[in-house]
């Protein structure tokens, strides 16, 4: 589904304001549904979470804390819920086996780097990540889901879009306030600049720590490069906007609604747009595994990781529960 235009900042009208009463009722749910106690698992949980419905850059700040932890030495898992997959867990995500119908484009991209484990239940999807070998867990999501105790929670937010009208679902993009959220947070991670001045809207004790998406080292290829670019992603801005800093010529464009699935018709049409503007067809690392396989070899992917302005920021945060974990000598 895409978002009703209203949802973006400086959003009004009468939808928001006839939505307002389901609004206040959903974020009665969620305050009462978070009150409850998580299970403690026994070993380190990190949570790449935020305020907002669609993406933010959740995964691919749970991609780079996965790779920090591994330069540790930790054995570390993603645990995700497998959004958009029929699949509910808790199971092992397998590449080779699996397809984005069945546990979501997100969780094969998680289990390309790391073991990952899919669970409706995350409480589940930790014990079966434990009795595994997992010494520690990254969460791709959950910060709503009080079923799973966090050591050490983010608060993602893209600058681009910020907390958008500044609204509760329905009538706004939010799953619960920016404070209340923050609340549960031990520091938020601001990617990109700050365009809609969100940080205005969190307390001002909690740490922020800023990030750029740098594009992956294949975009240097395209560098004045004519390319079609396609993507079905909650912010398809973002990838327009690596594309060029990377240098490509970016000959025409295409957005889909967030997660959407391609077909055969759907790619006959944009690779055959793609050679009628003598253009590279080009997509995101999320949208090429719902292509139909035919088609991937045909199309190329653009990859990005995170930029941190300071470094040493995450590696601070990170530092005491990676005390926690016996790794070898």
């Amino acid at each position: 589904m895409r978002a009703p235009d209203f949802w973006s900042g400086g959003g009004g009208g009468l939808a928001p304001l006839l939505l307002s009463p389901f609004s206040a009722l959903y974020a009665q749910v969620t305050a009462r549904r978070m009150a409850r106690p998580g299970w403690n698992c026994g070993i380190p949980v990190i949570c790449a979470g935020n305020a907002t419905a669609g993406g933010a850059g959740k995964t691919t700040l749970a991609l780079d804390i996965g790779r920090r932890l591994a330069n540790r030495s930790i054995a570390a898992s993603f645990l995700t819920r497998g959004y958009g997959g029929r699949e509910k867990g808790p199971m092992r995500v397998d590449p080779a086996r699996h397809d984005s119908r069945d546990v979501g484009d997100e969780a094969l991209l998680l289990a390309s780097e790391r073991p990952t484990f899919l669970a409706a239940d995350r409480a589940e999807g930790a014990r079966a990540a434990i009795a595994a070998g997992a010494q520690a867990l990254v969460m791709d999501d959950g910060l709503q889901n009080p079923t799973l105790h966090k050591d050490l929670s983010f608060l993602v937010i893209d600058g681009s879009f910020g907390f958008g009208n500044g609204r509760v679902i329905p009538s706004g993009p939010l799953r619960e306030s920016p404070a209340a959220a923050a609340a549960r947070c031990h520091a938020a991670v601001l990617i990109g600049d700050d365009e809609t001045n969100a940080l205005a809207a969190l307390p001002p004790q909690l740490p922020v720590l800023r990030a750029r998406l740098a594009p992956g080292p294949e975009a240097l290829l395209l560098a004045g490069t004519p390319v079609f670019a396609f993507c079905g992603i909650a912010n398809p801005r973002k990838f327009f906007a690596t594309l060029q800093e990377a240098g490509a010529v970016i000959a025409g464009r295409t957005a889909f609604a967030d997660h959407y699935p391609f077909d055969d018709g759907d790619m006959k049409d944009l690779l055959a747009e793609a050679e009628s503007l003598r253009a590279v067809p080009v997509t995101t690392r999320k949208d090429v595994v719902r292509i139909p396989p035919a088609y991937r070899s045909r199309v190329t992917v653009v990859t990005v990781s995170l930029e941190w302005e300071e470094p040493a920021a995450i590696e601070s945060l990170l530092d005491p529960l990676a005390g926690r974990v016996a790794v070898p000598a």
